[in-house]
């Protein structure tokens, strides 16, 4: 199997996955979906669930959040997202309106950014979805740019109207600037007529397009150098590793789709090469294979991403909720300690439990998610409330729920700051008697504590040293692989 073409294959299982996101898939299916060899569909399968772009279940596979770093590759490559994202968020709470931002993908249009605004009938459209360029606002307003502005009566949906304007590039001397994405105010008919959409939203919408070429005007010339990966080559590492189940060619592929975005429009073969620490002719035939797939296209010299590669997954992914994205690893944490594991966040002076896997036992710990306690009884409130001022665990009044419950202020208050000095916190029956449970915090990619994670357990089973030595590095190594999923789907623990 030659380079190019088991990145074409690999991909092409991507795209199978993609198609029925929520469905999982079996070797099998994408046996049938893509017409490869089951041999060649196994080693693909493989090679994507080490590199974390695929969860296997059993004999399942799904689409793993870490397969966003293919489309966040184009969209920061692009620099569109960083132009349009803040002046389309303001437009948004200006107008009281839900705001897209969508580019040309071939005779559709792509959305890459979405701002909505919640209502009983709201914007269902996410970050990656698709729609024919002639039946929605956007689309028209690229297919004829110089028209200024397009609108959408009912077009996609009854009921669904907008009304767009094209962002252009600086004019130059042939005439205007090209046109690289179009902004659209979306609302329903029980709110405005399409007429009355546009009265409303035109004068806005220009001025915000204005400031959105501004800013793509100053960040075209802003080409960050590539940083070069020292080091040794992971696909090799791995490839020595795993043997023949393992598709060094893929991996490396991948990892030059993921170079492209890394500075803002493009990358060069020998940049590229750079980033990656590849031979350039391993990455000039990885490029060649984007190519002939609509991934990747040369402007010049540069070679840069395009909006079809956010059809690998990225729609879906950012969908998903916070609780979907801690739940399979919180799973597998119950399944390795063999006792029941929490996430939950902090409520006011409450944890509210928002995911839950518990275990089946004579004696096992009873709690829902939607499951409310006092934050002060218990780890995953003593992790949670480690980061507050000292002024706000004061205004704790912690009243006795077991025999063990602290209820001295002073002493709660050195708990919770040894919990955030460990990195973990164990109460020993303090909630209720016969319960014990040691938990750690998730971290969102800033470093602040979003939610926390916990194993509770009976006293009789686990005691408290064991629970530090067996539990403890299960918890934290659950917990690592939480906050890295989170990073890259950028959930919010607000459920």
């Amino acid at each position: 199997m030659e380079p190019a073409g088991t990145l074409e294959r690999g991909l092409s299982v991507l795209r199978a996955i993609a198609a029925d996101p929520r469905r999982p898939a079996r070797a099998t299916d994408l046996v049938r979906a893509t017409g490869l060899a089951r041999s060649t569909v196994d080693r693909v399968l493989g090679t994507l669930v080490h590199l974390g772009y695929l969860r296997a279940e059993g004999r399942d596979v799904v689409l793993a959040p870490r397969l966003m770093e293919l489309g966040e590759a184009y969209l920061s490559g692009s620099g569109l997202r960083d132009a349009v994202a803040g002046p389309a968020a303001r437009l948004a709470d200006e107008l009281d309106e839900s705001v897209s931002v969508a580019v040309r993908d071939g005779d559709g249009v792509r959305f890459i950014a979405q701002f909505t605004r919640r209502r009983r009938m709201s914007v269902t459209f996410r970050v990656g979805d698709v729609l024919p360029a002639s039946r929605c606002a956007a689309g028209l307003a690229l297919l004829d740019p110089s028209k200024g502005w397009a609108e959408d009566d009912q077009l996609i949906e009854p009921g669904l109207i907008a009304i767009a304007v094209p962002v252009r590039t600086a004019p130059g001397p042939d005439g205007p600037g090209e046109a690289v994405c179009a902004v659209s105010v979306v609302s329903h008919t029980s709110r405005h007529t399409v007429a009355e959409l546009g009265e409303h939203c035109l004068p806005a919408l220009r001025e915000t397009v204005a400031e959105m070429e501004a800013a793509l005007a100053a960040g075209r010339t802003d080409h960050t150098p590539p940083v070069p990966r020292p080091g040794v080559d992971p696909a090799k590492e791995a490839k020595r590793e795993l043997g023949m189940g393992f598709l060094q060619s893929l991996a490396r592929g991948l990892a030059v789709m993921v170079a492209l975005g890394s500075a803002r429009g493009g990358l060069t073969l020998a940049d590229a090469a750079k980033v990656t620490g590849l031979p350039r002719a391993t990455v000039r035939r990885a490029v060649q294979a984007l190519e002939r797939l609509g991934y990747a296209a040369a402007r010049g010299s540069r070679f840069t991403l395009l909006p079809r590669v956010l059809e690998l997954g990225y729609a879906h992914l950012s969908g998903l909720t916070f609780r979907e994205i801690v739940q399979p690893h919180l799973a597998d944490l119950a399944a390795r300690v063999n006792e029941s594991a929490s996430v939950a966040v902090l409520d006011g002076d409450d944890v509210v439990y928002v995911a839950r896997v518990q275990t089946v036992s004579l004696m096992s710990v009873n709690i829902t998610v939607g499951t409310r306690f006092p934050a002060y009884a218990t780890s995953m409130g003593r992790v949670l409330l480690a980061e507050q001022p000292d002024e706000r665990l004061a205004a704790i009044e912690p009243r006795r729920l077991a025999a063990r419950t602290v209820t001295s202020k002073d002493e709660l208050r050195a708990l919770i700051r040894r919990a955030g000095a460990d990195g973990y916190a164990l109460v020993d029956q303090e909630l209720e008697e016969g319960v014990r449970s040691i938990a750690v915090p998730i971290r969102d990619r800033t470093g602040r504590t979003v939610a926390a994670v916990n194993v509770a357990t009976h006293a009789g089973r686990f005691g408290n040293d064991a629970l530090i030595r067996d539990v403890l590095p299960e918890l934290r190594e659950a917990a690592a692989r939480m906050e890295a999923d989170l990073a890259y789907a950028g959930a919010v623990a607000a459920e």
